[in-house]
């Protein structure tokens, strides 16, 4: 829905070919979550943590190492400056770091292909601010109001094809956590009248009753990274934002914001000086990242590459008992795009043909973030909803593992298994 969204924008507001409207179920192969788009090139790329260029392609076209080296010299990508700072927005690439992202690596990936088989291979592409256009044309404010794009009416005319009721273990652990006393918050970049119905349709109607503090239109990393004058608080009426608030008071329903305010309002709430806040999120770039390094809140990764990687165990081989496990469903559906023929692991793949290495497992820039900016990595809340609340996870940073916070196991291919791992 969402390539589909995008690319009918294109075709017949902005004159693309109208080729990029039919895809085939193997096309999706190419959505892979961690690749950085070279905007004036054309060219996708799977990094390293130091930058070095694991793979490419340019459009949907695989590159050779030959053909890689051509462009980039040593395989080493000019805009990559330090590590942290790819999770910033830049105007020379973006990073497509989540599911929603990833149908547009692929649309963007297709209009390279549609613009060469005109034009022939350019030097410079300018194509980047049409997919911005068509991303604002069906994600503004105002557009679930309006029925405005393709994307809000499709959802809002069939909630359940799009969207997954949330498990009830799941309702049950967040109805502990407030019965614990602890405050629950929710904090989301979409527009109330869209978080309303996703939550209904997922949560149940009385899905408010379960957070104190229900926060939209956030506009993260924003609200993490801006400063109280940057971004202020609003209160909502009838789903349209009033004045700006010069401070967050009481527990309620807000718009837009700042995390400033916010931990300012949970001091009042928990009666701490520095209470604790533990943040969920999927989006490297829009949750975690931010989270830890301007509010320095712990941080749990859900990371659904790590649902194919579970190995089921005979109950009788299970290390310690069940009532200590959280629930980990086999029946899941499979995350779509968790490893890829043309691009391999999420996690780790091998660099050839440089001179000075020979041929090792090498971590991605992603897999290297993980370990950097999260607390723990968790495939799902499924995952961790039956456990007690006082359960003690072991945190990335307790040792120098780099696969201590993956709950419940590592991904496999980050254990030793014969071959070297290296940490570029």
């Amino acid at each position: 829905l969402i390539y589909d969204s995008f690319a009918r924008y294109l075709v017949t507001e902005k004159g693309y070919d109208k080729g990029l409207l039919n895809i085939t179920p193997e096309s999706w192969d190419f959505c892979f979550k961690g690749l950085a788009l070279d905007l004036e090139d054309g060219n996708f790329l799977k990094l390293a943590g130091d930058g070095t260029i694991m793979r490419a392609s340019h459009g949907t076209k695989s590159m050779t190492h030959e053909e890689i080296l051509e462009i980039y010299g040593r395989r080493e990508w000019k805009h990559f400056k330090t590590f942290s700072g790819m999770v910033s927005r830049s105007a020379k690439y973006y990073c497509f770091d989540n599911y929603f992202d990833l149908p547009g690596a692929l649309l963007c990936a297709r209009i390279v292909d549609c613009l060469d088989q005109v034009h022939g291979r350019r030097t410079k592409y300018n194509f980047w601010k049409d997919v911005i256009a068509a991303v604002q044309h069906n994600y503004k404010t105002s557009a679930f109001k309006e029925n405005c794009g393709t994307y809000f009416p499709e959802v809002k005319n069939d909630p359940a094809k799009y969207l997954q009721s949330c498990p009830e273990c799941v309702k049950k652990w967040l109805r502990q956590l407030k019965n614990a006393g602890k405050v629950l918050l929710l904090i989301t970049s979409s527009h109330s009248d869209y978080c309303r119905l996703l939550c209904e349709h997922i949560l149940g109607n009385d899905f408010a009753e379960l957070f104190d503090i229900v926060i939209t239109n956030a506009l993260k990393p924003g609200f993490f990274s801006h400063t109280p004058n940057q971004r202020s608080f609003r209160t909502l009426e009838n789903d349209e934002e009033q004045e700006a608030l010069p401070s967050l008071d009481k527990p309620g329903w807000y718009s837009q914001g700042n995390a400033t305010h916010l931990y300012e309002l949970l001091k009042k709430m928990t009666n701490k000086t520095e209470p604790k806040v533990v943040y969920f999120g999927d989006s490297m770039r829009s949750d975690i990242f931010p989270a830890h390094h301007y509010s320095n809140w712990e941080t749990v990764f859900i990371l659904e590459e790590l649902r194919e990687d579970k190995v089921t165990m005979p109950v009788e081989n299970e290390p310690e008992p069940l009532e200590k496990k959280g629930k980990y469903e086999v029946h899941h559906p499979k995350a779509p795009y968790s490893l890829s023929k043309q691009w391999d692991s999420f996690f780790t793949d091998k660099i050839s043909g440089l001179e000075s290495a020979e041929e090792t497992l090498t971590h991605t820039w992603s897999c290297k973030c993980i370990s950097a900016y999260s607390t723990i990595a968790i495939p799902s809340i499924e995952a961790i909803a039956d456990l007690p609340l006082d359960y003690k996870f072991t945190r990335f940073s307790s040792n120098s593992s780099e696969t201590a916070g993956y709950y419940p196991t590592p991904p496999k291919v980050l254990l030793s298994n014969g071959e070297p791992v290296t940490t570029k």
